[in-house]
């Protein structure tokens, strides 16, 4: 979630506005139907999509079609998707000011209460048998994935006791060094990489079958997690370094070997400041716009004021959107430093803000993916692996080994 931004998260947030007061996400792009078969066909498992926070947000009711957002159920539909990680995410803030812990179980209850709402069409899933159950019964499983550390809150019972309530990966930073790991967005590195209660943290995962997600880590945290645990881990919605050179957020070439040799996976986010350095760049400069502003300011401006400031740079420096040429030109490379059995979907959907690729826009577009693969050359085998498969196989591993 809100993963554009170095240097102040709450760019995140303002985006985010921007986005919800925008006009309603496009529609699904045209894709061929032999695309739309496979996406339908096989399972499809997205492994970071930020409904729950975008609803604590703003509220919708993603039962049914809505104005705003990249995901609801038509449109979930409409893609194939069929096991979307909904993000239990907490700013990173609130490892200081305290109610991480809070926040995360209230957004596993609007999870819970989507559910509720729709029980003919959704099912909450926590291990990979039940999500492979929920498609065959027609419903789409919702997992759950624990985006930032901080819930945990140095306790390490809580780990089972968020797992008890549906959670099978945690992403152990965010955008802010905390109590378990470093962070790729914080300057500051207190940990020197994993920290030695982030250690217990990764081993008490592992022994419980949840997932250890290496995304928003620093470099040397990610290669501190890959000595530490026993199982493969994931990357949930990190992207290519190679085409982004310098952003620290994405995994390099040698990451990407080590997590393969590990077993994992690399999902692929499509954030455009994750795909291109066009807009990576542009991100950075604004940022130093805004941070000049901010310093000029006679008072600190109120989050209308830095709203009408984004609003007004991205008019005068509109924003350039990656295309999907450059989004599966991340997967392609994935797959020629190590193989098609290691790379998979970590989109990002309703966390990105307004920076998603031109015919990627939302959760119907998946199908558009699954074209631009077969024009790739990929077999109908390869890309069952990409859509799901790969997941299914990983988080399988990793949920046999806890119980082994």
């Amino acid at each position: 979630m809100h993963n554009y931004t170095r240097s102040n998260v709450a760019l995140g947030a303002l985006v985010a506005a921007a986005v919800l007061a925008a006009a309603p996400a496009a529609l699904a792009a045209e894709a061929s139907e032999r695309a739309r078969e496979l996406a339908q066909k096989y399972l499809l498992a997205d492994t970071h999509i930020d409904v729950p926070y975008r609803l604590h947000n703003h509220w919708e009711d993603v039962t049914a079609a809505t104005e705003q957002g990249e995901f609801d159920e038509p449109r979930a539909r409409a893609g194939g998707l069929d096991l979307p990680f909904m993000s239990i995410y907490t700013p990173a803030k609130l490892e200081a000011d305290g109610g991480a812990w809070e926040l995360a179980n209230q957004l596993i209850d609007a999870v819970e209460a989507m559910v509720a709402r729709a029980p003919e069409s959704f099912t909450i899933v926590a291990t990979p048998d039940e999500a492979v159950a929920a498609k065959a019964a027609g419903k789409i499983g919702l997992a759950l994935g624990m985006e930032n550390g901080s819930p945990l809150e140095g306790k390490l019972e809580n780990v089972g006791f968020f797992r008890d309530r549906g959670i099978s990966y945690i992403t152990l930073a965010h955008s802010l060094a905390n109590h378990l790991s470093d962070s790729s967005y914080d300057k500051a590195r207190p940990n020197d990489g994993l920290s030695d209660f982030g250690h217990q943290v990764v081993a008490e995962m592992n022994r419980l079958g949840v997932m250890v997600d290496v995304s928003h880590l620093s470099d040397k945290a990610f290669y501190d997690v890959l000595e530490a645990s026993q199982v493969p881990v994931i990357a949930s919605h990190s992207s290519a370094r190679h085409f982004t050179p310098g952003f620290e957020r994405n995994m390099d070439d040698d990451m990407i070997r080590a997590l393969a040799s590990n077993g994992g996976l690399v999902m692929i986010n499509f954030g455009s400041s994750f795909l291109t350095a066009d807009a990576r760049g542009w991100y950075d400069d604004f940022n130093a716009a805004r941070d000049a502003w901010t310093e000029a300011a006679s008072e600190p401006p109120s989050q209308e004021d830095t709203r009408a400031f984004f609003n007004d740079y991205r008019e005068r420096k509109p924003f350039p959107f990656a295309n999907v040429e450059q989004t599966v030109a991340h997967f392609v490379h994935v797959i020629d430093l190590v193989g098609v059995d290691y790379v998979g979907i970590g989109s990002d959907y309703d966390g990105v803000g307004d920076s998603l690729p031109e015919g990627l826009k939302d959760v119907s577009t998946y199908p558009v993916l699954v074209d631009a693969l077969l024009e790739k050359g990929y077999s109908e085998e390869d890309i069952a692996k990409v859509l799901g498969g790969n997941l299914i196989r990983v988080w399988g591993e990793i949920v046999d080994a806890a119980s082994a």
